[in-house]
C-alpha cells in the first residue's frame, strides 16, 4: 500500500523507515476548452502518480486539485484558482507537515504549467528550513525530451491540445467530448509577442492546438512514456546525495 489516505498511521510509520519520501501531485481546476472537462489537470496528475508510486515504491500524498490557474482569467466558467501566494502558503504547510511524518525526499509532480513559479518559491522555503529534506519540482510536460516534444508539437503555449486531449482520451475518456473537436482547434497567437497575456486574449474558446487530431493510441503511447520517464528520475532521486554535505546555516 502506497496511498497516504489509505494508511493508518503505524503504517505511515514503517514506510518511513523503508523508503523515506513521498510523491505529491498538484493538479488544477480550470477551464479545459469547449471539448474538456475541467479537471483534466488534476486527473492526470492523479492517475500518473498512481501508477508511478506502484512502479517505484514512494508513498502517494492526496493529489492537490487546485492551483495558480488565474491567468485563464473568468471568460470561461469552470476555473476555479489560486493565487500565487496562497499556492506557495499551501505547498509550504503541506511539506512542512510531510516532513514531520518522516518525509526526507519529496518529489512534488506539477500537470499544469503556471502552478511552476508558485511551487519553486514554496521549494525553496521548504529546504531552507529543513536542512535535512530534499525537495524537487517536476513539471509533467518536461519529463523527458520525448515528452517535452509531443506536448509542444501544436504551439508553445499549448493548452487542451493534441497531447492533452489523446491524454485524456486514453486514461478518462468519460472527460472527452469528440463532437465538439469541429469547433475545439484554435492557433497559438503568442509567437513574437513581448508581454504574457490572459488565456481570454489568445484564444477565442480557451483551446491553444489542435485536439481535432488528438487519439486514443497516441494517448496511451504518451502516457506510457510519462510514466517511465517519472519513475526514472524519481528513482534517481532516492538515491541522490548532494554533491558537498555542508549545512545550510554555515
Amino acid at each position: 500500500m502506497n496511498f497516504l489516505e489509505q494508511m493508518p498511521w503505524p503504517d505511515v510509520t514503517a514506510k518511513m523507515k523503508v523508503v523515506p519520501a513521498a510523491i505529491l501531485p498538484i493538479g488544477a481546476t480550470e477551464q479545459h476548452g469547449p471539448h474538456m472537462g475541467c479537471g483534466t489537470d488534476t486527473v492526470l496528475a492523479d492517475k500518473l502518480c498512481k501508477a508511478v508510486s506502484e512502479k517505484t515504491n514512494v508513498m502517494m500524498l492526496p493529489t492537490m486539485p487546485y492551483g495558480c490557474s488565474i491567468g485563464h482569467s473568468q471568460h470561461w466558467p469552470g476555473t476555479i484558482a489560486l493565487q500565487p501566494k496562497t499556492l506557495i502558503d499551501l505547498i509550504k504547510e503541506m511539506g512542512d507537515w510531510a516532513y514531520h511524518s518522516g518525509v526526507k525526499k519529496l518529489f512534488i509532480v506539477n500537470t499544469h504549467v503556471t502552478n511552476a513559479a508558485p511551487l519553486r518559491c514554496a521549494l525553496e522555503m521548504l529546504r531552507a528550513e529543513h536542512d535535512d529534506l530534499m525537495v524537487a519540482v517536476l513539471n509533467s510536460a518536461k519529463l523527458s525530451e520525448r515528452v517535452r516534444q509531443f506536448h509542444f508539437t501544436d504551439g508553445d503555449d499549448w493548452h487542451a491540445n493534441d497531447a492533452e486531449t489523446s491524454l485524456m482520451l486514453s486514461i478518462a475518456p468519460e472527460m472527452v467530448n469528440t463532437y465538439a473537436f469541429d469547433i475545439a482547434d484554435d492557433p497559438d497567437r503568442t509567437y513574437g509577442l513581448v508581454f504574457s497575456h490572459p488565456v481570454n486574449r489568445t484564444s477565442k474558446n480557451g483551446v491553444t492546438g489542435r485536439p481535432s487530431v488528438a487519439t486514443k493510441e497516441k494517448g496511451d503511447e504518451f502516457f506510457c512514456w510519462m510514466v517511465e520517464d517519472l519513475s526514472e528520475l524519481i528513482l534517481r532521486g532516492l538515491t541522490e546525495q548532494a554533491p558537498l554535505s555542508k549545512p545550510y546555516s554555515n
